[in-house]
């Protein structure tokens, strides 16, 4: 499925997930296939940018499959995918850390395109390979973040994830979701000067929307 920036939309297949929950809480597990099907591009992407480059596919392997050990603790009323990608994030935590692996981002870059292509085949090659320069750029910046500020701007412009997933994937007051942003936004600005038009734009826009929603207020997170 496409969405309106002409990216894809993480294997989502427009499925009903409460129904395929409810399915399977009643005793019919074969409806979880579904869920894997609809959502294993978007968690095979989350895996390769939070760094679990070739243990990508175990990584997602793995939470699917703590994500239907947890069905029974899930909240009805919730969304499935943030709920699934923070599984997946803990899980790449969990496997970064274990065998002590530092990814290049240039592995990154070319693992997450052969998870899933982010650029329409039928694009011009020369937007395209633009394209393709742009991102790589940006995930080698992302290195230079720090923790909780790579992890929310990957959510919410790599993953292409709203502000509510966003906040309930990372388990963040929506408040603390906009100032990590912004500050990670920021500092991309200062790392690729000539994208911090693109930056300041939607640090501006989320300003905008927190204006337009109200303001949530949280006590200083203590993250530069």
């Amino acid at each position: 499925m496409r969405t309106r920036k002409g990216t894809l939309e993480g294997g989502r297949i427009g499925i009903d997930d409460a129904a395929a929950i409810a399915r399977v809480r009643s005793g019919e597990p074969e409806a979880y296939a579904e869920l894997v099907r609809a959502y294993t591009g978007i968690a095979l992407r989350a895996a390769v940018a939070f760094g679990a480059g070739a243990d990508a596919e175990d990584v997602v392997q793995t939470a699917f499959f703590k994500a239907y050990q947890s069905l029974g603790r899930f909240r009805d009323g919730s969304a499935f995918r943030p709920w699934l990608l923070r599984i997946v994030a803990n899980e790449t935590r969990n496997t970064v850390r274990s065998a002590v692996r530092l990814r290049a981002a240039t592995g990154r870059e070319a693992a997450l395109l052969a998870a899933e292509p982010l650029i329409p085949e039928s694009a011009d090659p020369a937007v395209a390979a633009l394209e393709e320069e742009r991102r790589a750029l940006l995930l080698a910046a992302l290195d230079e973040l720090n923790e909780d500020q790579r992890q929310v701007v990957t959510y919410r412009y790599l993953l292409e994830m709203d502000e509510a997933e966003t906040a309930e994937a990372l388990g963040w007051p929506r408040g603390t979701v906009k100032s990590r942003l912004n500050r990670g936004l920021r500092k991309l600005g200062r790392i690729l000067p000539g994208m911090r038009d693109e930056w300041d734009g939607r640090e501006q826009q989320g300003q905008r929307d927190g204006q337009d929603e109200g303001c949530e207020r949280e006590g200083g997170d203590g993250h530069e």
